[in-house]
């Protein structure tokens, strides 16, 4: 089982402070994941560069809006140059602030682009158990897989039910579980109202409560060979899964 932890890329500093923190205390995290977010400087793919001597397996997202179909991947030659072999490909949101360049390029053809100028990376693309109906998302999951795409990184999971429904549907694919710790009400709110995310009707917002999903969850993968990924965003990650973990 392969178990990963989502960091966030506030600057060199704080991805390594993390990272030895993670090192030293929750063993069974064997790779790092860090998205690409706008309002930092500094980019997942540089930020993985920093994680690799920890971690050997440092995974960065890459958002589709931001490739140019046109020009070569502007961040092909440094993950060659630091064997970042994985990446976990998302569409990505429009900002308000269109001050960066976006383009209106489309998930499966930016799989085949990287496919094509990076050969041999793999690629994880987005699955999303809340933004449409299950066949429409299965459908959309097959047509990354068959645009190249290895596997999957879903959004969080907070249901122990959903999450059951989805792992049988998907057990033919290699998936990356979501789940993030959700300790306040106002997180709540958001997951549901951001992106439509399910919460069972016994949810608080707990150290405990998500201490125990995240063990659910965590047998339920060890017992199909599966891999999870965990987003604490704001949470203590030691709080969080010291002793799970």
């Amino acid at each position: 089982m392969r178990v990963s932890m989502e960091l966030v890329p506030r600057n060199k500093e704080s991805i390594l402070d993390e990272v030895e923190k993670i090192s030293k205390n929750l063993k069974k995290v064997n790779a790092i994941n860090i998205p690409d977010l706008l309002r930092f400087d500094l980019r997942s793919w540089v930020a993985c560069g920093h994680v690799k001597p920890f971690f050997e397996n440092a995974i960065p997202h890459i958002r589709a809006v931001d490739i140019n179909l046109n020009e070569p991947l502007p961040m092909a030659a440094f993950l060659i140059e630091n064997h970042l072999k994985e990446i976990v490909l998302i569409s990505g949101d429009i900002p308000q602030d269109m001050s960066r360049k976006m383009y209106p390029s489309d998930v499966l053809e930016v799989i085949k682009k990287f496919k094509r100028e990076i050969p041999g990376i793999k690629i994880y693309a987005a699955f999303d158990p809340y933004r449409q109906g299950i066949h429409q998302e299965l459908d959309y999951a097959r047509a990354k897989r068959e645009a190249g795409a290895d596997g999957f990184f879903t959004q969080p999971f907070f249901d122990i039910r959903l999450f059951d429904i989805y792992a049988e549907l998907l057990q033919s694919y290699d998936v990356f579980w979501g789940v993030s710790p959700v300790l306040t009400m106002n997180s709540k709110n958001y997951w549901e109202t951001r992106n439509k995310a399910v919460f069972p009707k016994n949810f608080t917002p707990t150290l405990d409560w998500n201490r125990d999903f995240a063990k659910s969850v965590l047998s339920r993968i060890a017992s199909a060979d599966g891999n999870a990924y965990f987003m604490p965003i704001k949470a203590p990650i030691l709080d969080c899964f010291e002793g799970i973990l």
